[in-house]
């Protein structure tokens, strides 16, 4: 049996739940955000994605499969905590390495279990995702509060920057490649580019603040920018970047990479009331009239009022009826705000890397 302690989640309004310790002991922080996945945990706390950010899993029961070795989208944990029902004490699955539990002590990862997530979740829908705290050591009130208020805030922030690479990887796993792709890593997931790989393609991945000489001058065939955390807006270097390749090559983006796209295009973002996370999301392509279900982790979205003339919403989020995908075929130019890799998630949306690389094959015949 795990000896627990006693653990606290304060929010930035007051409310506050008491439960019991996961992972590591001591204190953490940053916005709190629920996820409707049943699973999938292990590829969510692994997305860069989710940097600054505590996770709430609204399903009740979590860690039924434990963690293993494969199932990680990055070299580390990039959630700051994780909110959970109940953990699942004896992980049974041939491919478990280990439980949830020690998975998040092994990577230093403060959490708290045993709190009602699903009034949580109703919360934050209701009153949007805010800053808040996890503790194992400081349960006063005032203590708390003046911490939350010294949380910055996701609005106006770059964390792509404290995620991205540090220097530039060429990634290829056959000896004549049919493209190469240049992407630009703003918190780049796995799974993305072994996708990009299984299809014949050498990638070269970049920095987020790689310009765009630098990205040009290894003659990519297509250009992608990667999903990634915080706000699209703030992201000055990578949209000036971008700009400049507009038109130079086909470019794909997703998620970050998708909002970064339609701010170079002049088009505007904002930040959401409490986002899309989970594998559930239905989306319509407005195309095919297709209706999606997808893997979404964002909390900002753009403007659709804001996008120029030349630029066609090809995507809509059916719960709120928010722009999920954009293309500008005068520059060969497309995104989409869901996440097709599908880790986690259903694979209903793979069909978007295909495209992609009919446009680099359309603009090499050209």
């Amino acid at each position: 049996m795990q000896n627990l302690k006693k653990a606290i989640l304060y929010l930035e309004d007051g409310l506050f739940f008491i439960g019991k310790s996961l992972g590591s002991l001591g204190e953490t922080s940053g916005e709190v955000c629920f996820n409707t996945g049943m699973t999938g945990y292990q590829e969510i706390l692994t997305d860069p994605s989710y940097a600054k950010q505590m996770i709430v899993m609204s399903s009740p029961h979590i860690g039924n499969y434990g963690t293993n070795n494969k199932d990680v989208e990055s070299e580390k944990i990039f959630s700051s905590g994780f909110i959970i029902k109940s953990e699942s004490l004896a992980p049974s699955n041939w491919r478990s390495k280990s439980s949830l539990n020690d998975f998040l002590s092994i990577n230093r990862i403060v959490g708290i279990q045993d709190i009602d997530t699903r009034a949580l979740t109703i919360h934050i829908r209701k009153n949007g995702a805010m800053r808040g705290i996890i503790s194992t050591e400081d349960f006063a009130v005032d203590s708390l509060k003046k911490k939350v208020s010294d949380i910055p805030s996701m609005e106006g922030r770059d964390l792509a920057i404290e995620v991205t690479r540090k220097e530039k990887k060429v990634l290829c796993n056959i000896e004549n490649p049919l493209f190469k792709v240049a992407a630009i890593d703003f918190g780049m997931k796995n799974n993305i580019y072994n996708i990009l790989l299984s299809k014949g393609a050498e990638v070269e991945i970049f920095p987020a603040n790689s310009g765009y000489q630098e990205i040009l001058s290894s003659n990519p065939d297509g250009i992608f920018l990667s999903n990634g955390p915080g706000d699209p807006a703030a992201i000055s270097y990578g949209i000036k970047t971008v700009k400049k390749l507009l038109g130079k090559k086909p470019i794909f983006g997703i998620c970050l990479g998708h909002q970064i796209l339609a701010l170079a295009l002049g088009a505007t973002t904002f930040k959401m009331k409490f986002g899309h996370r989970g594998i559930n999301q239905p989306v319509k392509n407005l195309i095919t009239n297709n209706i999606e279900i997808t893997s979404q982790n964002h909390g900002f979205a753009v403007d659709e009022d804001s996008l120029p003339s030349n630029v066609e919403v090809t995507h809509k989020h059916l719960n709120d009826n928010t722009v999920a995908g954009i293309r500008c075929n005068e520059i060969s130019a497309y995104s989409v705000q869901y996440h097709p890799e599908a880790s986690p998630g259903p694979h209903d949306s793979r069909y978007v890397f295909k495209e992609f690389f009919n446009m680099m094959e359309q603009n090499a015949k050209a």
